[in-house]
């Protein structure tokens, strides 16, 4: 068996998950393994100024680095307070400053399932709905048409019905964004947070048209609106997060 001064030597040399590792041979290479001198020059290439003030700490270096080490796991959300069975989505759309569609959709309804979509809907539309982002979407019924050289624009507010309080999710954002290789269009808000929430910020809201395009006459046949937060949110739970944290009035 080697020495312990050979052994101090050879642990001198090693990296955090190497002494890590010879920690579990034995009671003797645990022993000096531990040895703090050890773990001070490990803390002193990463931390150099923690180290030169050791009288400031009130742990040994080991602790010290086991504490800043510390591999960062997922946080998970408390259950949130909202539901979607408490919100409703109100959803207006004009072309050229006519109302084009106009519906209070019960937030039940904004799931993610594509089963009420029509079955002659595009494959790179199927494509994307199916992909791992949180996305809400709902069917239109009846659908409506927008010529793809007008202007369009889109207001969404979410309704309280406990409290019947009101957030503004998009106001009146037009749909720049047409991609007619995609069959959307897409149009974006940043959210007001409340003031309880000052460092929360830059945070979009999107909300897409899906559609058929015909081609022959440039228009687009609408028969779907996706609504995601994918900036920040992409689990049931963390929209109905962020949808609390809004500025209701």
């Amino acid at each position: 068996m080697l020495s312990e001064e050979i052994l101090k030597v050879v642990f001198h040399c090693l990296e955090a998950k190497d002494l890590t590792r010879c920690m579990l041979v034995c009671k003797l290479w645990r022993e000096t393994a531990e040895d703090d001198y050890n773990w001070k020059c490990l803390c002193a290439k990463r931390w150099p100024s923690v180290c030169r003030k050791s009288e400031l700490l009130n742990m040994s270096y080991l602790q010290l680095y086991r504490m800043l080490r510390k591999p960062n796991r997922s946080k998970k959300f408390l259950p949130p307070r909202l539901s979607f069975n408490d919100l409703d989505f109100c959803i207006d759309i004009w072309c050229d400053e006519k109302l084009v569609y106009s519906e209070v959709v019960p937030g039940t309804l904004l799931q993610t399932s594509t089963s009420a979509f029509t079955v002659g809907m595009p494959d790179v539309v199927k494509f994307h709905l199916s992909s791992s982002d949180y996305k809400m979407t709902i069917p239109i019924q009846p659908r409506f048409n927008i010529p793809l050289g007008q202007t369009v624009s889109v207001s969404v507010l979410v309704v309280r019905r406990d409290s019947r309080k009101v957030a503004c999710i998009i106001n009146r954002s037009l749909f720049e964004y047409i991609d007619r290789s995609a069959f959307r269009a897409m149009a974006f808000d940043y959210l007001e947070f409340s003031p309880a929430h000052p460092f929360v910020s830059g945070v979009r809201a999107w909300i897409s048209l899906l559609f058929m395009d015909h081609g022959d006459d440039g228009a687009a046949d609408v028969f779907g609106i996706e609504l995601d937060f994918c900036d920040a949110a992409n689990t049931e739970d963390q929209v109905l997060w962020l949808l609390d944290m809004l500025d209701w009035q």
